[in-house]
């Protein structure tokens, strides 16, 4: 059945996913924070800063009013870069529905108070509104979704009957939904992936070769896995789409911004000369500090994690960083 649904955030992701439902035959609205990217894509039918060279679907619209993008829709779905879902969510609280479904698809950990989207959208939306929270990840790069592309992903919440309605909303031949009710599971995956990713990067632009790459996506692994557990979510969600499905793919793929981030400082670029240089938000380098906060408080190891911390906020030394994650206590493995 057809459904109003507004998207907030048309970065590549948003765009895809507006995109796609549109093509499901939804009534969609894509709200962009510049109102000259709006005027562009009404115009020209193509996201030019986001997703160049995509054509757009014909029955989707275009708005830079953030009240208009959320008011009366049956699903809002949230794709802003992870730092700003707050203040945004702050702004347009008051006119989402109570009845709406509402889909975070953004990947990372606030800063300044180490919540997860779900935290943060409970702290800002109306209680009634929570029944109908469900958290979109997996591995899903936009340009290959954009193309119809195979694709699987999660949708996770704590009520099985509204990621159902999510995976009947957003399903198509090509994008295939699976639901799950271990929201912390699901959402800490897509963020914490983003941190193994910069690291595998790092290997990479050191000229490493695929033992440090599978070693590091495997220890990785264990290192979200044991941050998840510490936070309460369920060590299988890791194992599944939401955490090795989407590691793999951020660690290995090459429109992996993380990892090309990852990349160029293993070959001894600034990071601010490389941030300086991209359009769109590597997740992973703010979530690494996110993440290397959290783990300190909760007192979880997250070797991997904090030598990105190290090489991101010290500037230490990318290959000194591998020389001591090598030269570490030696251990049995587990997580």
């Amino acid at each position: 059945m057809p459904m109003n649904i507004g998207v907030i955030g048309a970065g590549s992701w948003g765009t895809t996913l507006a995109d796609l439902l549109a093509r499901k035959g939804h009534a969609v609205s894509l709200w962009a924070y510049e109102a000259d990217l709006v005027e562009r894509m009404a115009r020209t039918r193509e996201n030019d800063l986001f997703l160049p060279g995509v054509t757009l679907a014909p029955a989707l619209a275009f708005t830079n009013d953030l009240r208009e993008a959320v008011t009366g829709r049956d699903l809002l779905l949230l794709v802003p870069p992870s730092q700003v879902m707050r203040a945004l969510m702050q702004r347009a609280a008051a006119h989402i529905a109570p009845d709406t479904l509402v889909v975070s698809a953004a990947k990372g950990i606030e800063i300044e108070t180490l919540r997860t989207m779900s935290e943060v959208l409970e702290e800002t939306l109306p209680q009634a509104v929570h029944d109908r929270l469900c958290y979109l990840s997996g591995p899903s790069f936009a340009r290959e979704v954009a193309a119809g592309m195979p694709t699987a992903v999660v949708a996770a919440s704590r009520d099985p009957a509204v990621a159902r309605r999510v995976q009947e909303a957003m399903s198509t031949e090509y994008f295939r939904i699976y639901t799950n009710t271990d929201v912390l599971g699901v959402e800490l995956g897509g963020a914490l992936k983003n941190v193994i990713a910069l690291a595998a990067g790092v290997a990479d632009g050191l000229g490493f070769g695929y033992n440090s790459r599978a070693a590091l996506i495997t220890r990785g692994l264990a290192e979200m896995t044991r941050l998840g557990l510490a936070k309460g979510a369920q060590a299988a969600t890791f194992a599944g789409l939401a955490g090795m499905g989407d590691l793999v793919l951020t660690c290995t793929g090459d429109l992996s911004r993380n990892r090309s981030v990852g990349i160029e400082l293993g070959r001894g670029r600034k990071l601010k000369d490389i941030l300086a240089g991209m359009k769109m938000v590597a997740e992973g380098v703010q979530t690494s500090l996110s993440t290397y906060r959290l783990a300190r408080k909760l007192g979880v190891e997250v070797p991997i994690t904090e030598q990105m911390y190290r090489i991101l906020y010290e500037d230490k030394d990318p290959r000194r960083a591998v020389i001591d994650l090598m030269a570490r206590d030696l251990k049995s493995e587990g997580i």
